[in-house]
């Protein structure tokens, strides 16, 4: 039986293979329909990419486990390197020049960037991909050893910014420009110009469009401070909201088991589990801090809301740990004001989750995932 090699059909076909874990049933569905003439990169970026997308969501609304989000990952993994490295594929030719594609230090979300590097080489780049969570002195090194045309940088959880921030102004330092892209940098790349990068690209095939249109050198500086590109920060509030974190973790966690008596009862890994929570809560509200926009916590309050109510969690609960932490955070005024926004966003909230109805991707072409989008990577969410 011929099956259709229409994008939409074929991310039908590799969903149920990959959540199944059935790593060679997807292999072959993918290296048939290149047999079959539909070309590498679409099989990458409107099949693989929305599949991977899939996972995200289907996670986010609990319809699926960590056990098969990662198991469904490491398949489409696996595809990716098979496409690379096939048999008879030879080695590609490279003459537009070199770039180096790299995660922003701290964060283990490769796959966009492994996208990205599949797609730059395919077009002729020569690519140096340096995978997950790069320190950035390591990264400097090699860029004074290849000198690239550029670096790209890929970020996906909006709380390593501040790390992107400084990777981004040391390759400037040393005249390399940087195009970022990922949904850390938020959207239409708001914070990505807020942070000095040259260039920013919403996918694999805009990067390469602003690749192919030339991003100039910039010329190096040294000494830069981040307070030079962001004033905002000489209050001092991201520094010391950060560094307060554990406490404020361990104060909310307290008094929330004062207001919900309920908390008492709860086990080791529960509480373990409730202070993870707490703690992406602080980490979040000290990077809205970081690039002074409220949106970047209001977001992620919403969506942690929508979490916690697909997994029968009151959300409720978000709105007092917010309570506590304004109290606790009374000699900050960008902070405090950053929490009751949060709360306001709560409560503006509609009753049923943003997540929606059980999702019909893999069953019906009408609801397959946009051509060519990036895969989800959501706060929090297993890697």
């Amino acid at each position: 039986m011929k099956h259709s090699t229409e994008p939409a059909a074929l991310v039908r076909r590799l969903w149920r293979a990959a959540i199944d874990a059935d790593e060679y049933t997807a292999a072959g569905i993918v290296h048939t329909a290149l047999a079959e003439g539909v070309d590498e990169e679409t099989l990458l970026l409107e099949v693989i990419a929305p599949v991977q997308e899939m996972v995200g969501v289907e996670w986010a609304a609990d319809r699926i486990s960590v056990a098969q989000e990662h198991a469904a990952t490491a398949v489409n993994e696996r595809i990716v390197a098979s496409l690379a490295h096939r048999q008879g594929g030879g080695p590609r030719p490279t003459h537009r020049g070199r770039v180096t594609v790299s995660c922003v230090d701290g964060d283990w979300h490769a796959f966009p960037a492994r996208l990205l590097a599949e797609v730059l080489s395919l077009r002729g780049w020569r690519v140096d991909y340096l995978g997950a969570q790069t320190p950035t002195p390591h990264m400097v090194a090699h860029l004074h050893l290849t000198n690239p045309d550029a670096v790209l940088l890929s970020g996906s959880i909006p709380t390593h910014l501040p790390a992107a921030h400084a990777a981004i102004t040391a390759c400037r330092a040393i005249g390399v420009p940087v195009l970022v892209g990922g949904r850390a940098f938020g959207p239409g790349g708001r914070w990505a110009r807020r942070l000095g990068a040259d260039r920013w690209a919403a996918d694999a095939r805009g990067a390469a469009a602003v690749l192919d249109a030339g991003v100039p050198r910039p010329v190096p500086a040294t000494g830069r401070q981040a307070v030079d590109d962001l004033p905002h920060l000489a209050d001092q509030e991201y520094t010391l909201v950060l560094q307060s974190r554990p406490r404020l973790v361990k104060h909310t966690l307290t008094e929330l088991e004062d207001r919900f008596p309920a908390l008492r009862g709860y086990g080791d890994e529960q509480r373990e589990r409730t202070a993870e929570d707490l703690a992406h809560i602080v980490g979040f509200l000290a990077t809205a801090l970081y690039v002074d926009d409220a949106d970047l916590f209001t977001t992620f309050l919403v969506w942690t809301a929508d979490i916690l109510q697909a997994r029968h969690v009151p959300a409720h609960s978000l709105v007092a740990a917010l309570d506590i932490l304004a109290d606790e955070l009374h000699d900050f005024p960008r902070a405090r004001r950053l929490t009751r926004l949060g709360a306001s966003a709560l409560g503006a909230r509609p009753a049923a989750s943003v997540l929606g109805p059980a999702s019909e991707s893999a069953t019906g072409p009408e609801s397959a995932p946009e051509a060519g989008s990036a895969p989800v990577p959501v706060p929090g969410a297993p890697s």
